[in-house]
């Protein structure tokens, strides 16, 4: 006979010093920005005005700092990623980074990259078959390496020159239309 499933109690809510000590124990297992970390205890507190405090203890005493987790995570994106400004700025803002700090950081992860070179070495890194195939004739792959680049941060313009590069036709290749939403967050 099958046994029913044990219906799981609610977790009670936790007071301001018990929110603070969850807190100290999450950022031990992984970094995160202040607005992360506000969402995750927003779940945990019993009263939301608990939260503030908690996270102004934390960034007091060095705990949390958004600034440097930020310039990290825009590190190792560019650094061991090879993503591009728009693909850094997009993973800071899903981190829930402020966008003043997500672009200070994008500014110095960047800062001495070429970004033809980093395409480049995206497409050799990323894109093995591509780069090693010689001249490419196929426009859906052409197409399909731009799109892939785009998603990994690159502006439209070096994405397009290193393409053209590795096409048979390369006078053929004009930019793709993008919607109007993409050509404005690549410009940022």
């Amino acid at each position: 006979m099958r046994k029913a499933p044990r219906k799981s109690r609610p977790r009670p809510k936790l007071a301001p010093e018990e929110l603070f000590e969850y807190a100290v124990r999450y950022l031990a297992g992984r970094a995160c920005s202040a607005g992360e970390l506000r969402a995750k205890l927003r779940l945990k507190a019993a009263q939301v005005s608990d939260i503030d405090p908690a996270i102004a203890r934390l960034r007091d005493i060095g705990y949390l700092n958004d600034e440097r987790f930020a310039e990290s995570v825009a590190n190792w994106k560019v650094e061991n990623d090879g993503f591009g400004r728009a693909r850094v700025l997009n993973d800071l803002r899903a981190r829930r980074v402020e966008p003043r700090v997500a672009e200070q950081a994008a500014t110095q992860a960047l800062e001495g990259h070429n970004e033809a070179e980093m395409v480049e070495a995206y497409i050799a890194r990323r894109m093995p078959a591509l780069a090693a195939g010689g001249k490419i004739e196929d426009q859906r792959k052409l197409a399909a390496a731009w799109r892939r680049l785009r998603r990994a941060g690159f502006s439209s313009g070096a994405s397009l020159a290193a393409l053209k590069r590795l096409a048979t036709r390369p006078d053929e290749m004009e930019e793709p239309a993008e919607e109007e939403g993409a050509e404005e967050e690549s410009n940022n």
